[in-house]
């Protein structure tokens, strides 16, 4: 396969709007155009604490390419407009569920969508990244060199622009390809059908206690060093909100596990540990320090405990003491699903998902058989299953869920060719 360079877009790099008036001639523009509409989005992730939109790349055919700046807009009704005039086309975005939640922000609410990166999943794609699918579907390679680079800067560099730009420069035609694919392997009602449930779910819900994910947790042995971690995290975040900026660039979670299990003797030595290793200045050193102290003070009722109850399963390796039908069932679950995955070239996880297959294990099936086809429908929809899926998954689970007896899966022998590979767990 020869594969071409597209270094430019064809009709060249165009200038960014700022401006209200500027996006209502996009608008106009845009509405010229016919087929569906192509759009990216530019975070500054890593570098800011807020998660929206620097940038938006929005293509269609006969309606432009442009580069639009919604942080220099601001608030305005036209993006609602747009939403509304264009609610009847597709929307293409590559990797949706990374940019939806900042292009809703901005007012931007896609009714039909079609995901290139996971359709390119679903279709059996080995690599599915926006270059890596151009180059394979369309045999053109794009410029990908400044994918990390601090969006929310200004002015913009040409050539981060010029890398913007390509984002959709092809993407209506690589949505074609990838269609075209679907189609080919039958797939096109599967891929549809996850588009639809990307954009019908709900917000995540806020995360409880989100300071227990701290990097190196494992390294706290008591709820005193807890209790600091958690003021720690709390001030590090707060502070990081108020002035913008991503927490991990005032100190890691590393240096703050360090602060909390070594504890600093005074304030100079806490400053000392982050100047060196953090370039924001003006932190409030003095007053992390003070609640560090408060943390250690803390009445024994009032520290935090090392653990909390939680809904969540016990991790299926412990099942075969905890709940030894459960783990017959889910050893025999999810082999059989690997193996249907393998059968249609997709990813497991993709089929379906590890957290509903292991739900579906851990309570015990109806007695009678031919109520299980009922049984596996109802808990897998009631965990956001799609059709599709249980329609794949029922008849090897049918098989799977009345297994009493654990399946085995002997190791590869050590002179085997595989011998360093290990049995994964994908489900």
């Amino acid at each position: 396969m020869t594969v071409t360079p597209l270094t430019h877009p064809a009709a060249g790099i165009p200038p960014v709007i700022d401006t209200s008036a500027g996006l209502v001639e996009v608008f106009s523009e845009l509405k010229t155009g016919h087929g569906p509409i192509a759009i990216d989005a530019e975070r500054a992730s890593g570098y800011k604490y807020s998660q929206r939109a620097y940038l938006i790349q929005i293509k269609r055919h006969g309606g432009g390419l442009h580069l639009i700046d919604p942080v220099a807009i601001g608030e305005t009704d036209i993006w609602q407009s747009m939403s509304k005039e264009f609610a009847d086309c597709e929307w293409i975005i590559h990797a949706s569920t990374q940019d939806l939640a900042c292009l809703r922000e901005v007012g931007l609410e896609p009714q039909r969508l079609f995901d290139t990166e996971l359709g390119g999943r679903i279709a059996g794609c080995e690599r599915v990244g926006l270059g890596a699918l151009t180059e394979e579907l369309l045999e053109r390679s794009l410029a990908k060199e400044h994918s990390a680079v601090d969006w929310s800067l200004r002015p913009l560099k040409e050539d981060w622009l010029n890398y913007a730009a390509l984002d959709v420069e092809l993407l209506v035609e690589l949505r074609d390809a990838v269609e075209q694919l679907l189609l080919s392997q039958g797939k096109l009602n599967w891929a549809l059908q996850d588009f639809d449930a990307i954009l019908k779910a709900p917000a995540p819900a806020p995360r409880i206690d989100p300071w227990r994910r701290t990097s190196g947790m494992h390294k706290v042995r008591d709820r005193r060093t807890l209790a600091i971690v958690k003021a720690l995290w709390q001030a590090r975040d707060s502070f990081a909100r108020e002035i913008d900026i991503s927490p991990g660039r005032l100190f890691n979670d590393e240096l703050l596990m360090q602060i909390a299990t070594k504890r600093p003797a005074g304030v100079g030595d806490m400053r000392k540990w982050i100047t060196r290793r953090s370039r924001v200045t003006n932190q409030p050193i003095e007053h992390w320090f003070d609640l560090m102290n408060e943390a250690i003070a803390l009445p024994e009722d009032q520290l935090p405990e090392l653990r909390i109850k939680s809904d969540s399963l016990p991790p299926p390796k412990s099942w075969d003491k905890r709940n030894p039908p459960a783990y017959a069932r889910h050893t025999h679950a999810r082999h059989q699903i690997s193996e249907l995955a393998d059968d249609l070239a997709m990813p497991v996880e993709n089929l379906i998902s590890p957290e509903p297959l292991r739900r579906l294990c851990w309570v015990d099936p109806p007695v009678e058989v031919n109520q299980a086809p009922l049984f596996i429908e109802e808990t897998l929809s009631s965990y956001g299953v799609r059709p599709w899926q249980i329609a794949q998954v029922t008849p090897v689970l049918l098989d799977a869920l009345y297994q009493r007896e654990p399946l085995i899966v002997e190791a590869p022998e050590e002179n085997s060719p595989d011998s360093g590979e290990q049995e994964s767990d994908p489900v």
